[in-house]
């Protein structure tokens, strides 16, 4: 008897608990169209620039982005490449990209720590000198690194495109959402610290392109994921040229072995 009795508990206990946990579920990420997607696809380097800016105006306020030098930016297939300046180095837009912002450096003669105008062969500044003053101003959240966010994230593009757009919805019933928390059906919980970071026309695109939140999520996203393997688009061309010399290869091999072969019994 007290065994069912404990059973029946434990039954109305996981009843009562199924809203709760349903309500805490993150939504399947929104399914999109990214140009880089496939064996033949490419970045689209206007949306590489633009997603540039929507991480360097927006983003880069509390993300960094560590494994990102400025000289990146206009290497093959960058959002800066320019095929004249083979070195990206050389790049005037690069140099002037990175001239914009302050890094630290050290005085040789008094070994004090001073500031100077970035060049191309500078990594991407933090915008926290360290974890704990990262967390102060996000309200003990620590805003990950994007380096490489599209690569460590299932379904990376997706996810990250949905958090980005997934900002406004009521939280449901029942779900407490504590000052300085937004809630957000695509974040596992439903509550993340994040303010969100995107609103229409908050970055003016140079090329004209109409600046929605939806736009702005997927051109970052674009930017977030060349940024993550900036070398994919060169594999795919190796790649695509290795295929295609294994095929020749082997259609001259097979008539190679034809022709040898020919008469003799089989």
């Amino acid at each position: 008897m007290l065994r069912k009795g404990i059973a029946l508990a434990a039954l109305g206990l996981a009843f009562l608990a199924a809203p709760a946990l349903a309500n805490t579920n993150a939504l399947p990420p929104k399914e999109a169209h990214w140009s880089d997607s496939g064996p033949f696809g490419k970045f689209d380097q206007a949306q590489l620039q633009r997603g540039y800016k929507v991480y360097r105006e927006v983003c880069s306020a509390c993300h960094s982005m560590n494994l990102m030098y400025f000289r990146n930016l206009g290497q093959p297939g960058g959002p800066f490449y320019e095929e004249k300046y083979k070195n990206p180095n050389d790049n005037p837009y690069v140099k002037s990209i990175a001239k914009d912002y302050q890094v630290d450096d050290i005085d040789s003669e008094t070994g004090d720590v001073v500031k100077r105008a970035a060049t191309s062969a500078d990594a991407f500044p933090a915008p926290f000198p360290n974890e704990a003053a990262a967390r102060a101003s996000n309200g003990g959240a620590l805003p990950p690194d994007l380096s490489v966010i599209i690569k460590a994230r299932e379904e990376g593009q997706e996810y990250v495109y949905s958090i980005l757009t997934g900002f406004g919805a009521a939280p449901p019933a029942g779900l407490k959402i504590e000052a300085g928390k937004y809630y957000n059906p695509y974040f596992p919980g439903g509550v993340i610290g994040m303010t969100p970071p995107l609103a229409a026309d908050k970055v003016t695109f140079d090329d004209g392109t109409k600046s929605t939140v939806d736009q702005q999520a997927k051109d970052v996203v674009a930017f977030l994921t060349w940024a993550s393997d900036p070398k994919a688009q060169e594999r795919k061309q190796f790649g695509l040229g290795a295929m295609i010399y294994l095929l020749i290869f082997s259609g001259l091999l097979y008539a190679s072995y034809r022709r040898i072969w020919r008469n003799v019994a089989h």
